[in-house]
């Protein structure tokens, strides 16, 4: 039981981590999918 605790522990502290990156690279996200996009369709 306790082994579980520590797995969801990790498991918060991996998803907040995670989280927080992705809303400190927003911007940066965003400019790789609109270069993947226009790759994609050609433009």
């Amino acid at each position: 039981m306790e082994l579980y605790l520590i797995l969801k522990i990790i498991f918060g502290f991996g998803f907040l981590i995670a989280m927080y990156a992705i809303i400190r690279n927003l911007d940066i996200i965003k400019i790789i999918l609109v270069y993947f996009k226009d790759k994609l369709l050609g433009k």
